[in-house]
């Protein structure tokens, strides 16, 4: 079996939202990513993507729970991330706008991560730098431009290289593509699993976009209001999804030919609205939007099982409604 590189137990990340109630954007949250995997989070917006990121890297302390890295626990740490984490873990932000420096050029930004984690001799680091440009496609005279002189697409790239420079192990990608045309999307996803192959790395990608998790990821875990509802390989999700949720939203996924309309699930008639994540109706946090509910569902909310090997189903009548 693969080396584990990342494993989440039972993570909970709350917000206060006035006297003694909390926005539970993570809870209780379960999973493994192994080493070499590109694994797909998936969900609507507010359903808690990012914020399991950011509970990972550090930049909000966890409510609860445990996150170990490389077989090393490293929450519960009051002095923040240990800078071997920082080196071996990295993050690709949705907006590389606000995220890069305008006041720096693209040398000084990718310079730093150089020298903080001594990758390389100062009288090697231009070298470097160039290295890594062109892994990104970008050609040399990048290093003297600001992110403000560039396109949105050229700033993702620069963004990736950054991420690069400390020669990780892990990246997570939050919606790396989401604000960039689709043309210019289609290149970085090209180039990342170019990278993925050739450096041997191991993504979390966040996203709401099923289409393009079908063509990268290897495994995808769906969340809905802070928790996981399937778990499952790429290839079994789309062709045996067995959470209501996961079926609302794959039957929902545009296509262009009717063999891609074949494989399909039959499309899912969802009631109501969104629950607010402040006030969690009790039971199954779907059972509000779910056609399938019974009263179990509204009393009950019910446990993450393993119903073969690698998937995982978060639902009471899963398998009674596969007629398993």
């Amino acid at each position: 079996m693969s080396k584990e590189i990342l494993t989440l137990k039972d993570l909970k990340q709350y917000f206060p939202a006035g006297k003694d109630r909390f926005v539970r954007a993570v809870d209780g949250v379960n999973f493994t990513i192994y080493e070499g995997e590109v694994m797909g989070l998936v969900g609507e917006s507010g359903s808690g993507k990012s914020t399991i990121a950011y509970t990972v890297m550090g930049m909000y302390q966890q409510t609860d729970g445990e996150i170990v890295f490389n077989g090393e626990t490293i929450t519960g740490k009051t002095k923040g991330r240990s800078k071997d984490f920082r080196r071996n873990a990295q993050i690709v932000f949705q907006d590389p706008g606000s995220s890069l420096n305008p006041y720096q050029d693209v040398r000084q930004i990718l310079s730093l991560p150089l020298k903080v984690h001594n990758i390389v001799p100062k009288n090697e680091i231009e070298d470097k730098i160039l290295e890594i440009l062109e892994m990104v496609e970008l050609p040399p005279d990048f290093m003297y431009k600001s992110p403000n002189s560039i396109g949105g697409g050229e700033r993702q790239l620069v963004s990736i290289a950054r991420a690069l420079c400390s020669d990780p192990k892990f990246i997570i990608l939050d919606e790396p593509t989401s604000s960039l045309d689709v043309s210019i999307q289609a290149k970085i996803l090209n180039m990342l699993m170019k990278l993925h192959e050739e450096k041997k790395l191991t993504y979390m990608f966040i996203t709401h976009d099923m289409g393009v998790m079908r063509n990268v990821s290897t495994k995808i875990a769906i969340m809905y209001l802070g928790k996981i509802c399937e778990i499952a390989p790429t290839k079994t999700f789309y062709e045996e999804p067995l959470h209501p949720y996961t079926q609302m939203l794959l039957s929902a996924i545009p296509v262009i030919s009717p063999e891609e309309e074949a494989l399909k699930p039959k499309k899912i008639k969802c009631e109501g609205e969104i629950p607010s994540p402040v006030n969690l109706p009790s039971g199954c946090s779907f059972h509000t939007r779910c056609p399938f509910k019974t009263e179990l569902c509204m009393k009950e909310d019910p446990q993450m099982r393993e119903v073969e090997p690698g998937h995982f189903v978060r639902c009471h009548r899963c398998m009674e409604l596969a007629g398993k």
